[in-house]
């Protein structure tokens, strides 16, 4: 492209380049010559004469230059005006180019239009999306506001209509608005996608994971079909771009290659021009310098002129200079303009470049979306309302790619469209620059300024180029940074879906590493654990050695934990053995039912609960006992401070003195005496423990034994209850089989009688009746299912506050959490307690090594040892505080426990107890059902023995009234409706019938897996639970034997007696109805027989009329007065018998009103029965009165079924109506398929009478010939006897000439034969010669005619033979079509009965159907109610179950939370366990150190030996005071550390001992108080330990109680359950029986079916055959009726032939009797006729000269328009016109112009008036045929009475039907179409009626056949013309003989 604008830009350069050199060259010459002729004008010539030759020489030398150069300019302009004439070729060129390009656009537009439409589609692919959005939204409970994407449709522009080539701006004005409309819908929609993000996100996080699956499954489907849009997309793209560069490649080498050649024929233009300027410039220059002298005068004369001419031509230089100027300048445009196109192109490849890296990146982003996919099926749980988003966002990012790909396709198809207007430009450009450079040199001002003005065009256009150009810029910068936006929006969603992943997968390392933790926290503890038990057994073995009574207390201890473990084993064996019962029992279940199968279920679920409890309680045990295993170990650590301290107090004994000793010991014996008395106490409190633990055993052991008693019972009592329920589950199929076989017979009975019903006709209503009473029931079990819904309700609300219990715990759970996190607290608060001891022994130690004094040491220790039993003292009292709320919080919390087990276990009891009293109301119900449908079969058999004797009475009423023919046809239609109305409502609402049953059951079924679910949380509590439900059970009972015996009272009875009376009256009321209903279908059968009687009156009294009709078209033909007489008769009786079916009419529709109101009121007066009961008395039994209300409602609906059944009589009343008119219209098509048979026989008939009317015509002619060869027989004689007699012959001859010639010309004067005849006897000879030989000939001809007269006559003989046999047979099958028409119409009386009888019960039970219909329509709508309720219900349900499970999670979060909390408390006590660790290291290193000091030490040893034993006296003394022992046994172990480290420490405690003395005395005071306090505190706690152990025995009293109860419970459970199984099989035995009996009922109606069918069939077949038989005998008839026509028309024929011939032998008898006389008369009628002739000759001469002066109508008709249109001035030369045509002469003319208005007005008054007063025109007579005479010119009229005239004149014949002009036609100005006979017709009564005796032989011919008949007013209607003004009919066929009357006779029978 480049390329070729830069050839054509340097082509361009060279050949405008070579035009300004030769355009210099040329204006250099001309400079040349204006300064030789100045330098010669300078040198002067001498002589005058020969300046004068030169000048003369050189004006003829520049004239000749002239004339050439004019010449070139000629050829020039020649030149041009062929290069215009190829520009324009090549411009029609252009434009086919351009049409074709703009066609390749509107298909590119067309295209673009489908690309919107797939944009459409993915954007309704959207709204699908948004929609899915949407209904999750409405589940979470948000609606969005509704869009506009929905409502917006894209605009799509055609611009198909192009207005030239200035169209290019428009396109890209138009590409610009279509970019701007596409970004702002790419920015709608990204908005659009925004909100439905955000939808989506606030709907992901309510909604559920399966929807979002299925949504993400939707949205995946929508990427993939997106992709595969995008793929075709791009490569309808790719090559619609290649055809686009194809095409515009060929276009660029087409315009480059006839560029090239338009520069080379300019090329050699310019060449030839400067050849030419070259020669005219060596002419002037090899001029002789003698010329130049001469010729310098002459150049001063045109000094003048040419100077003038020199600036002309300096201003045309100076011109041209800018417009080369301006040329180059338009050259470097055009060069930008290619740079800029190349850039256009770079961009373009730029942006394919960036479409493909687009579309890598959008294959990646697939290749990352199924990543992510595979990624996000492993995290859907985790999170769900990512991937969502990035669906979302991946659509929008491809709706935006689509977007950009099509704006791109714009943005090219604009481009090209720039690039083909800027090369047509620059082709415009160069071409005017061409032509105007070729031009002439005088029109280059003209052309100078035309180039300016196309240069500043040319300017502004590149202008707006440059613009265009700027926008294009704009645009494409636009795009790619659009397209950078998207890449960056595409980046964006990748790496925060990568981040979002990485997210992901840090959460599941977190909670894997958690769960790892978790892992490694439980090994750690349960190892934690198993060294506390090895460290307690270590310190066990080490503390019994030390404590022998500790170790008997152990032992009973451990005696009673054996016997614990005992009773343990036994409770273990005795769960086995239970367990194995179970197991048996669920065996035995299994094969009893799935219902107790379910229960069980259930009972196990509770079994599991009540199992978590047992767990939870051994778990709460083993805490207890690991409690008191570290209450054991902290004693044994006490104990072993305390011999520490022990020790060291003796060692500061020994040490001091023996007198502090004894004071101190005197001190001590002092006090534990007090101790001795507390320790006796508690051992005494400990041994009554003991015995209460024994007896407790005992007791447990008798428990236990009673209670494995009790399951052996409750075993031995479940298999008794197996075999008492096989045996009772064998009575009951026995009692089942013959409940069965009664069933069956009466189903064969029931058979029986649906086999009689199938006569019947209310047999539907029974039929629906017993439907709907299924759907009451189904109705009374739907609310059933609604009481049991809100049972479960309840049982929902219960569950709730399970719930709300389990929450307390959790908080119960938190606030032992608070309390753990406390003891941490003070662990750690013990432990710097520890490190300040540490370091405070530490200081003693170094103040005993710096003390050298023995005794000072001693009472150091002794305070120390007194302080750290305080402090030790205080921590321990805190510590037993604390763990005594712990322990009444505990069984606090325990009891809440047992107090929620009992509550829940009293409102399963309350559960089960419902549960019953649904059975037995269930039962009760079913009962109560089945005892109403035996009531109903009964009722049923009634109104089925009712309806036979009511079928009965109306046979025989139908069989008086109908005839005997149709019986069985109609009792066939009967059984036929009613079969039809049992098919189309039995079977509609049966299968709507099933369709609920099967819902119900499908309800029924799910009620039933939950009550099973329910039986087995039952089944699953624990055994000891089941004696207290077994009590509760028993109470139960007792309370429902106290209910039953109340309801046995007589106040229920009494109520249960109302109730049944009130049942009765509705029964009654019901009976009541039906009589009516009876009494009304008698009434109504009764009209039907009025109504068949009247119709029967009505077919006799139509009989009558068409009898009536046929005499009145007999009397028409002999008088029209009487036909019209009739014709009023008639239409009086059609009027009479229309109002008497109209009457009868009023009287059905009042009579139909009177029933319809009867049911109301007794519709109205039930529905008012109905509603006075009294609610007040029923307030004790309110199940039972809405059971009745139901049974009230079912009669309420029965009744409005009644009625739907009567207003569906009546519709099928209207479809039999239907049915009656289709009958009737097919009666009405054969009764006119019957007239046109008539006007097809009449017609027949009139064609014969024309036949015989040609006969008689061919007889007459017949007659004329032989009259004629009479007369030439006569003509013989005379010229024979003239032969002898020569004056007469002369005269004879002379008359037989004229006879001779009367056929062929008229007969001249007889003066002038006279005098003929004497001149040319001789010739008359001769002619006589000739005539004897022509008579020859003639005789001859004669004896033919009378042989074939006789062979025709014997001919005729024969076939009037025939012919008369023939008649008689057409006679008698005449007779008997007649006799068969009265057959057939009166089959056709009674087949109309017959339908007006099925009229009228098609529309009964039409009515009865519509009754029906809205009944099931109610019935619907309840349905539909009651489906609603049903769903609000689920729908509850389902959010209970989400709350559950939300409470669930939350219950499973706590037990997590206290499951890490029991880790952190093991964690804890591990760090407790190393602490003792170290201690016990700490006592082995002051050991070996003591052995090293064992020199030092034996007598202390030995003195501490015997502390020892009396320290172990003394600690079986203190018993009491274990908490001042353990604080002790810390500072002994702290003493321990501190005599370690004596050595180093001596001379800090010496320095320390006098403080320490001071200190003594308030020590020794505080310690004292303390111990006082510390003692109260202890008794304190024992009377605490007391009542809680008081608590305890009372609740686990009142846990045995509850678990004995349970026992009993489950007992009277299992009891129970087993009476619902059996009653369950009872209810599904009875619902097996109904299914059966519905199934029969199924049968039963197919049968019915099946039977209608055929009866349906049969009807079908019968009306089939009857109408083809019908049609058949139709067909024959016709066939007959043809037959017999024709027979009729040849006898006929026959006929009159044979009475033709007899006239004319008669007539011969006669003729040859009287030829003589004959003879005379001829004479006379040979002379009558030369009269008639000369007449005829006479008139036709004057007819002659009358119609050649006449003018023609038409003609005269626009002359006198023409007369009046014309202006006044101008009329006169019109009316002499018309003069001149008329034939007036001037004078007359002049005379009638002088008189003026008076003249004229007079001719145009008497021309106008037609009438007599006009004389100049004499008028035709008009014959009667001529209809349409005004309408034709004068000289059609002429023709048609030239071709009458001619043809032979034959007798008038009758009119016939066919060849009458219709009434319609009248008229319409054309001219009738009938054939010519018509034309020629005359009137039948003019010709017929005046002369009936006229014989035709004897007869002249203006006798016989007049030629003009006179115009009378008084003839016959038909044969008048019709006017204009008449009133148009329909066509009808009219007989000839027909009158008024009788068409309007055929009009009443229309």
């Amino acid at each position: 492209m480049a390329s070729w604008l830069g050839g054509l830009g340097s082509g361009l350069g060279q050949s405008l380049g070579q035009v300004g050199d030769s355009l210099s060259s040329l204006t250099g010459q001309i400079s040349s010559f204006t300064k030789d002729i100045l330098l010669e004008g300078a040198e002067e010539v001498g002589d005058a004469a020969t300046e004068l030759h030169v000048s003369n020489s050189r004006l003829r030398e520049i004239e000749s230059i002239n004339a050439a150069q004019k010449f070139e300019n000629d050829r020039l302009k020649k030149v041009c005006s062929d290069l215009e004439e190829k520009h324009e070729a090549a411009e029609l060129q252009i434009k086919q180019l351009s049409i074709e390009y703009r066609n390749q656009l509107q298909q590119k537009e067309v295209e673009i239009s489908h690309l919107k439409a797939r944009q459409n589609a993915l954007q309704e692919q959207l709204q699908k999306v948004q929609t899915a959005a949407q209904t999750a939204q409405l589940g979470a409970g948000v609606l969005p506001a509704a869009t506009a994407s929905a409502s917006y449709v894209p605009e799509v522009r055609h611009s198909s209509g192009f207005e030239g080539d200035d169209m290019d701006f428009g396109d890209i004005i138009w590409s610009q608005q279509e970019i701007n409309r596409l970004s702002n819908e790419v920015s709608r929609l990204e908005s659009e996608v925004d909100h439905w993000k955000q939808i989506a996100v606030s709907s992901k996080v309510q909604g559920t994971n399966d929807a979002e699956q299925s949504e993400i499954c939707k949205l995946q489907n929508v990427v993939k079909e997106l992709k595969q849009n995008l793929s075709q997309e791009i490569d309808e793209h790719q090559h619609e771009l290649s055809v686009l560069q194809d095409a515009h490649r060929q276009k660029l080498v087409e315009i480059s290659r006839r560029h090239r050649e338009e520069l080379r024929e300019y090329e050699e233009r310019i060449e030839e021009l400067e050849n030419r300027l070259q020669q005219d410039g060596v002419s002037t220059d090899a001029m002789d310098d003698s010329k130049i002298t001469e010729q310098e005068k002459k150049a001063q004369s045109l000094d003048g002129g040419q100077v003038g001419e020199l600036q002309v031509v300096k201003d045309l230089e100076d011109e041209i200079r800018k417009l080369n100027h301006k040329l180059s300048s338009a050259k470097a445009e055009n060069k930008n303009l290619l740079k800029e196109q190349e850039f256009v192109k770079l961009e373009k490849i730029q942006i394919a470049q960036g479409y493909e890296k687009l579309k890598s990146d959008f294959n990646e982003l697939q290749r990352s979306v199924a990543e992510q996919d595979a990624v996000l099926k492993e995290q859907k749980q985790l999170q769900s309302t990512s991937l969502p988003q990035d669906v979302v966002g991946l659509q929008q990012a491809l709706l935006e790619a689509e977007n950009e790909i099509a704006r791109l396709s714009s943005l090219n198809q604009g481009l090209e469209k720039e690039l083909t207007s800027a090369q047509h430009k620059h082709e415009n450009i160069l071409s005017s620059n061409t032509e105007d450079q070729n031009s002439e040199i005088n029109q280059l001002r003209q052309d100078l300024e035309r180039k300016k003005h196309e240069l500043d065009e040319s300017v502004a256009e590149r202008e707006t180029l440059i613009a265009e150009l700027e926008e294009l810029d704009k645009q494409n910068q636009e795009a790619t940074q659009h397209m950078i936006t998207l890449k960056e929006q595409l980046l964006k969603q990748h790496m925060e879906t990568d981040s979002v992943i990485k997210q992901l997968k840090l959460d599941i390392d977190c909670e894997r590493k958690k769960v790892s933790e978790l892992e490694t926290e439980k090994m750690k503890t349960i190892k934690e654990l198993d060294s506390q038990k090895e460290k307690l057994s270590h310190c066990s073995h080490a503390l019994n050695d030390l404590h022998i009574t500790k170790q008997q207390l152990q032992d009973n201890i451990k005696d009673l934990q054996e016997q614990l473990r005992k009773a343990q084993d036994c409770n273990s064996h005795s769960k086995k053995e239970i367990g194995e019962l179970q197991e048996r029992l669920k065996e035995r279940e299994e094969e009893l039912s799935v219902s107790l199968s379910k229960l069980t279920e259930k009972s196990n679920e509770d079994s599991k609960y009540t199992c978590q409890d047992l767990i939870l309680k051994e778990r709460e045990e083993e805490i207890a006992k690991l409690q008191n295993n570290v209450s054991e170990n902290k004693e044994i650590n006490e104990d072993l401070q305390k011999s520490l301290s022990n020790l060291r107090t003796e060692n500061g004994k020994l040490v001091a003195a023996i007198e502090e000793l004894k004071q101190e010991l005197s001190d001590a014996i002092s006090e534990k005496k007090k101790v001795y008395l507390e320790k006796d106490t508690v051992v005494e409190a400990l041994k009554m423990e003991k015995r209460q633990l024994e007896s407790e055993l005992s007791e447990t052991e008798k428990r236990l034994l009673e209670q494995a008693h009790n399951y052996k019972q409750t075993i031995e009592e479940l298999s008794n209850a197996r075999s008492m329920d096989t045996t009772a589950l064998q009575l009951e199929h026995q009692r089942l089989v013959k409940l069965h076989q009664e069933k069956d017979s009466k189903i064969a009975e029931l058979k029986r009688t649906i086999e009689q019903m199938e006569i019947d006709h209310q047999e539907t209503k029974d039929m629906l009746t017993t439907s709907l009473g299924g759907q009451k029931q189904l109705t009374d079990l739907i609310k059933e299912k609604e009481v049991f819904i809100e049972k479960y309700k309840n049982q929902a609300l219960q569950v709730k506050q399970e719930l709300e219990e389990y929450m307390k715990v959790s908080k119960k759970q938190d606030v032992l959490k608070q309390n753990l996190e406390e003891k941490d607290r003070s662990l750690a608060v013990m432990k710097e307690e520890n490190n300040h001891l540490k370091e405070e022994i530490e200081r003693l130690k170094d103040q005993q090594s710096r003390s050298t004094p023995v005794v000072e040491p001693k009472t150091l220790d002794i305070i120390i040892e007194l302080e750290s039993e305080v402090t030790q003292l205080k921590v321990i009292k805190n510590n037993l505080e604390e763990e005594i709320k712990v322990h009444k919080k505990t069984i606090e919390d325990q009891n809440q426990a047992t107090m929620k087990l009992q509550q829940s276990l009293q409102e399963q009891q309350k559960e089960i107890d419902e549960s019953k009293f649904q059975c037995e109301q269930m039962n009760v119900t079913h009962e109560r059902l089945f005892l109403e449908k035996d009531e109903e079969i009964k009722n049923l058999q009634k109104t089925i023995e009712q309806i036979k004797t009511q079928l009965h009475k109306e046979r025989q009423i139908i069989q008086t009234d109908s005839s005997d023919l149709f019986r069985e046809t109609k009792v066939q239609t009967l059984n036929g409706e009613n079969g039809n109305e049992k098919h189309d409502l039995s079977k509609a609402e049966i299968e709507r019938l099933v369709k609920g049953i099967k819902e119900r059951e499908m309800e029924i079924k799910l009620l039933n897996e939950k009550n099973v679910s329910l039986s087995q949380q039952i089944d699953q509590l624990s055994k000891d639970e089941v004696g207290k439900l077994t009590r509760i059970i028993q109470e139960k009972d007792l309370e429902i034997q106290a209910l039953n015996a109340r309801v046995s009272s007589a106040s229920y009875r009494q109520d249960v007696l109302s109730l049944q009376q009130q049942l009765q009256a509705y029964v009654l009321e019901r009976e009541q109805v039906l009589a009516v209903l009876s009494e009304k279908t008698r009434e109504n059968s009764q009209l039907k027989t009025e109504y068949r009687n009247i119709m029967d009156m009505v077919a006799a009294k139509e009989a009558a009329l068409v009898r009536l009709q046929e005499e009145n078209r007999r009397l028409s033909n002999r008088s029209e007065n009487s036909s019209q007489d009739m014709s009023r008769e008639t239409i009086q009786n059609l009027s009479r018998i229309i109002r008497e079916k109209d009457i009868e009419i009023d009287a059905l529709s009042q009579k139909c009103q009177t029933l319809l109101t009867v049911l109301q009121t007794s519709s109205t007066g039930a529905d008012n029965g109905a509603g006075g009961v009294n609610s007040n008395q029923f307030e004790e039994l309110l199940q039972e009165r809405d059971k009745l209300k139901q049974q009230v409602k079912k009669m309420e609906e029965w009744k409005q079924q009644v009625i739907t059944t009567v207003q569906n009589m009546q519709h099928e009343s209207a479809h039999l109506q239907e049915e009656l008119h289709k009958l009737q219209a097919q009666i009405s098509v054969e009764s006119d398929s019957t007239s046109r048979l008539q006007v097809d026989y009449n017609g027949l008939i009139q064609s014969y009478e024309q036949n015989e009317k040609k006969l008689k015509s061919f007889s007459q002619e017949l007659a004329q010939v032989q009259h004629s060869i009479g007369q030439l027989y006569n003509t013989k004689d005379l010229l024979l006897s003239k032969l002898d007699l020569v004056t007469p012959s002369v005269a004879t001859a002379s008359t037989v000439s004229q006879l001779s010639g009367v056929q062929h010309s008229p007969p001249e004067a007889l003066s002038e034969e006279c005098q003929l005849l004497q001149n040319e006897l001789e010739q008359l000879k001769k002619k006589l010669q000739e005539k004897d030989s022509t008579i020859r000939t003639l005789q001859e001809n004669n004896q033919r005619l009378s042989d074939s007269v006789a062979t025709a006559s014997e001919i005729e003989r024969k076939s009037q033979e025939g012919t008369e046999s023939e008649m008689r047979q057409i006679k008698e099958k005449h007779d008997v079509l007649q006799k068969s028409l009265r057959e057939k119409d009166i089959l056709i009386k009674s087949k109309s009965d017959q339908l007006l009888s099925v009229s009228e019960n098609l529309s009964n039970k039409e009515n009865e159907n519509e009754v029906l219909k809205q009944a099931v329509t109610n019935l619907k709508e309840r349905n539909l109610i009651l489906e609603m309720d049903i769903q609000k219900l689920k729908e509850e349900n389902e959010k209970i179950v989400a709350r559950c499970r939300e409470k669930e999670t939350e219950f499973r979060a706590l037990q997590e939370t206290n499951m890490q909390f029991s880790m952190m408390l093991k964690e804890k006590e591990f760090e407790s366990h190393s602490m003792k660790e170290k201690a016990l290291a700490f006592e082995k290193l002051l050991k070996d150190k003591e052995q090293g000091k064992t020199g030092e030490l034996n007598q202390l040893l030995n003195e501490v030996k015997s502390m020892q034993e009396k320290a172990v006296t003394f600690q079986q003394e203190r018993d009491q005071v274990m908490v001042a022992l353990k604080q002790k046994q810390m500072e002994s172990s702290a003493l321990q550390s501190e005599v370690q480290h004596l050595h180093e420490k001596e001379q800090r405690l010496n320095q320390e001992l006098e403080r320490l003395r001071n200190h003594l005395l308030e020590m020794e005071d505080s310690y004292t108080r303390e111990a006082l306090a510390a003692e109260d505190r202890e008794v304190k706690l024992r009377k605490k330990v007391l009542i809680l152990e008081e608590k305890l025995a009372s609740s686990s009293t009142a846990v045995e109680n509850a678990s004995h109860q349970a026992s009993l419970q489950v007992e009277s459970l299992q009891e129970q359950l087993n009476l619902v199984s059996k009653q369950r099989d009872d209810t599904m035995l009875q619902l097996t029986i109904s299914q059966d009996q519905v199934k029969q009922y199924a049968l039963s109606l197919a049968n019915l079916q099946m039977v209608l069918e055929q009866f349906q069939q049969e009807e079908k077949a019968m009306y089939s055959a009857e109408l083809e038989r019908h049609q058949k005998q139709s067909a024959e008839w016709k066939k007959k009726a043809e037959n017999l026509e024709e027979k009729v028309a040849s006898l006929q024929v026959s006929l009159e032939e044979a009475n033709a011939a007899l006239d004319a032998a008669s007539r011969l008898t006669e003729q040859l009797d009287i030829k003589e006389e004959q003879i005379e008369e001829l004479k006379k009628e040979g002379e009558i006729r030369r009269e008639m002739l000369e007449d005829v000759q006479n008139k036709l001469m004057n007819l002659m000269n009358s119609t050649e002066g006449k003018v023609d109508k038409l003609l005269m008709r626009n002359l006198f328009i023409g007369h009046f249109h014309t202006p006044k001035n101008k009329r006169l030369e019109v009316l002499r016109l018309m003069g001149s045509i008329l034939g007036l002469k001037k004078e007359e003319l002049d005379q009638l112009l002088s008189e003026e208005q008076r003249g004229v007005t007079r001719w145009v008054t008497g021309w106008l008036g037609g009438g007599a007063g006009s004389k100049s025109v004499p008028t035709t007579p008009l014959r009667p045929t001529h209809q349409n005479i005004f309408n034709s010119s004068f000289s059609e009229l002429f023709v048609k009475f030239l071709e009458t005239e001619s043809c032979p004149s034959l007798p008038p014949p009758k009119l016939s039907v066919h060849h009458m002009k219709p009434l319609g036609a009248a008229g319409t100005g054309k001219t009738s179409s009938t054939p010519p006979n018509s034309q020629m017709q005359d009137s039948p009564v003019a010709g017929m009626g005046r002369r009936p005796d006229a014989n035709p032989f004897l007869a002249p011919r203006s006798a016989a056949v007049p030629l003009i008949t006179p115009a009378s007013n008084s003839g016959h209607l038909l044969m008048k013309p019709i006017s204009d003004a008449l009133p148009t009919f329909t066509p009808l066929p009219v007989s000839p003989d027909a009158s008024a009357g009788a068409v309007l006779k055929d009009l009443l029978k229309q």
